[in-house]
């Protein structure tokens, strides 16, 4: 064999060597892309150019100031996504949702008030618990009435508030009164906290027994008391993505965010605290 023939052989070797290394490289890409694609189907979240549309959130009252600041972030995050919120007494909103009512997710302030949503077979997985919150005693700005504890709101010339006992908070009040052996009547019965704690805000009551995060979120217009008791009534938070939800992937994106460091730090520096 002459030397240009075996220059041409061998440059025909490389150049075939070449072409099943580039091959065996494109063969590899696309596996690991189909195995991508395949993870975000499973996890359902997907990029932000999977995550389109509306996502209806139903979601306790205690969480309006965080989950509204999230839900900017999210629909920032994800451009052309919107996040509607469904903010109230949580057993109303499961009582909706089981009722038929369209929605994505549900965060609920106690685990009662999810076991209805759970069990009428409305949840898509296990719920997991993404905070937690404690009461505190919100009084008027100043504490004028000098209220110090749980026993002082006992007394009959106190105008006190409590959520109704069929509220995650009204529930936690209840467990709170009934472990410092105190019972308490109180001149109104509200659907959910923020309704309780406005009894505060416009001076129609002396104080109310609602959650540390709203008294934080309130700013100057009350002022809180925390009283022992309240560790006996600490509240666990779940979230679900629920099974006919209309945007299911948007949905647990948005979970993703309120579970992630960066809906962690919202949360706590909300009052909530870590589970």
């Amino acid at each position: 064999m002459t030397r240009s023939a075996r220059r041409t052989r061998r440059t025909f070797q490389l150049a075939g060597a070449g072409v099943a290394a580039l091959l065996a490289l494109s063969a590899c890409s696309s596996s690991d892309s189909d195995s991508a694609s395949g993870s975000d189907a499973g996890s359902g979240s997907g990029g932000s150019d999977k995550v389109s549309g509306t996502v209806n959130v139903f979601a306790a009252a205690s969480l309006t100031e965080s989950f509204t600041e999230l839900g900017k972030t999210f629909e920032k995050e994800h451009p052309g996504t919107k996040v509607v919120f469904n903010f109230g007494g949580s057993d109303s909103l499961a009582a909706g949702i089981t009722s038929g009512a369209p929605a994505d997710v549900f965060a609920s302030a106690s685990p009662k008030t999810m076991k209805v949503v759970t069990d009428a077979d409305a949840a898509a997985g296990t719920p997991v618990t993404f905070v937690r919150n404690r009461l505190e005693i919100a009084t008027l700005t100043g504490n004028p009435d000098g209220v110090s504890s749980l026993k002082d709101l006992t007394g009959d010339d106190l105008k006190v508030v409590l959520c109704d006992k069929t509220v995650p908070c009204g529930a936690a009040a209840q467990k709170a009164l009934t472990a410092a052996d105190l019972k308490l009547t109180p001149v109104s019965y509200e659907e959910d906290v923020k309704s309780a704690l406005n009894k505060v805000v416009l001076k129609e009551a002396d104080a109310a027994v609602v959650y540390k995060t709203d008294v934080q979120a309130a700013g100057d217009k009350v002022e809180g008391v925390e009283f022992p008791e309240s560790a006996k009534a600490v509240n666990d938070y779940p979230i679900t993505l629920l099974k006919d939800a209309p945007n299911s992937a948007a949905g647990k994106a948005f979970m993703e965010l309120v579970r992630s460091a960066e809906g962690q730090k919202v949360l706590t520096g909300a009052g909530f605290t870590a589970p």
